[in-house]
């Protein structure tokens, strides 16, 4: 058994997020996704925890239900930005926190609170307690309590960060760094840039959405491997002891810090640039922004090479490090269809599409892993058809993203009527096997 999970995203209570984004609405795009497990995310939010008091019923088990369709799970979510000083430098770093009860959400609150943390301006709230803290003061409210880093390369809110100050884990926790079972890959690495890290060896790398509206529910998911039946403390054990079936990952070079550069001077440096030509810009004079690649090759402990990273039928593994859980490099579907149709991905043209296509057959994870291209066809026409299997072949042209500016992934360049002919009889790929 496995299930889904996204279990970081946002509320509509946090800044430049979706109004749309409530408990209904969730449940809707969850179920379209494939999401069989959601985080509510911004639990620390007094109307956003109002809310979901209101909305989700615990179910015994650490995880909650919209009792008016209970096909998807929900568990308490937060991100916290943290602003310090430590060892005589500034940081700032982004944590997720996840908790099994109400209870332990109301505790945890007003420990912030009796900190004179300020809870009710962003769901993603801005506090001056170093991690390390945050990490003790969870562990308080429930022993229990999941503490994952996010985004763990973002120059500037990542733990990794070439802005952060840290190079590793045990710098950020010290005696507390046994608690940390997992770090989050966030949009701009994925799992094999990860494996380079040896501090990460005997941790759960995992991936969510971040997601600040509906579409983006589920643009990268982790597979847990176990029931969903077991709840919390199955989740719980399953993050300590790596049991992680996979993860489904966007393509890190659309993220917006995989390169390193300055968007405001057009100069964007892939690993091997820096390497010739330093981290100065050129135009400016001033420091560029170390983006994800770079950071990696700066501190890890072992090279690309020794990884023997493989690709099988779509499924990345590691040869040096077989048990290791595998991943798949995704294009979102609602990407695809807006390829496709030539609109955006945001028109009620797409939206209408996908709608059809994820109902029709099963959600958009089977849509993109499972099901044969000529389902595909029948439901939404040979360009859509098309560019799934393009997805699924990495058939792709990636411009990558740099200093804050998203890369960009393109299905097609041009179409040609070969590429069409291979469309049909193509064989079904499993999500993980």
């Amino acid at each position: 058994m496995a299930y889904a999970a996204d279990l970081h995203i946002h509320s509509r209570f946090s800044r430049a997020c979706s109004q749309q984004l409530n408990i209904p609405n969730l449940v809707e795009w969850a179920k379209y996704k494939g999401i069989n497990l959601l985080g509510t995310g911004d639990f620390l939010h007094p109307l956003w925890l109002s809310e979901l008091k209101a909305n989700l019923k615990e179910d015994d088990s650490g995880f909650l239900i919209y009792p008016k369709d209970p096909s998807v799970k929900f568990l308490l979510t937060v991100e916290i930005a943290s602003m310090y000083s430590h060892k005589g430098s500034g940081r700032r770093i982004h944590n997720l926190i996840f908790l099994p009860s109400f209870e332990a959400a109301s505790k945890f609150q007003q420990t912030l609170l009796a900190r004179r943390a300020s809870l009710s301006s962003d769901g993603r709230p801005i506090v001056g307690i170093p991690s390390k803290e945050l990490l003790s003061m969870a562990l308080v409210a429930s022993d229990k309590a999941l503490f994952i880093p996010a985004h763990a390369w973002t120059p500037w809110f990542g733990i990794f960060g070439s802005e952060s100050g840290y190079d590793s884990l045990a710098d950020c926790f010290e005696d507390l760094v046994d608690y940390i079972y997992g770090i989050e890959t966030g949009l701009s690495s994925d799992p094999a840039m990860n494996w380079r890290v040896s501090e990460l060896d005997n941790r759960s790398i995992v991936s969510f959405s971040d997601a600040h509206s509906l579409p983006n529910l589920g643009r990268e998911v982790t597979v847990i491997e176990g029931d969903i039946g077991d709840g919390y403390d199955g989740l719980w054990e399953d993050f300590k002891d790596q049991k992680i079936a996979g993860t489904i990952e966007f393509y890190p070079e659309e993220g917006k810090y995989h390169y390193t550069g300055h968007r405001n001077c057009n100069v964007k440096y892939a690993p091997e640039d820096t390497l010739a030509k330093g981290t100065t810009c050129p135009v400016c004079g001033k420091g560029l922004t170390v983006g994800v690649m770079e950071r990696v090759e700066e501190i890890a402990s072992r090279s690309a090479d020794e990884l023997g990273v493989m690709s099988d039928e779509g499924i990345i593994k590691s040869k040096t490090q077989p048990s290791r859980a595998g991943y798949r490099k995704l294009v979102p579907l609602h990407q695809i269809i807006a390829e496709a149709f030539g609109n955006a991905p945001t028109s009620q043209r797409v939206i209408n599409e996908y709608k059809k296509l994820v109902t029709s057959l099963g959600g958009e994870i089977k849509v993109l892993t499972k099901v044969s291209i000529e389902e595909i066809e029948k439901v939404s026409g040979p360009k859509v058809a098309e560019g799934v299997l393009k997805v699924r072949k990495g058939d792709l042209k990636i411009d990558p993203g740099y200093d804050g500016v998203y890369g960009v992934v393109k299905i097609w360049s041009e179409t040609s009527s070969e590429e069409e002919k291979e469309v049909k009889g193509q064989p079904q790929l499993g999500l993980f096997d």
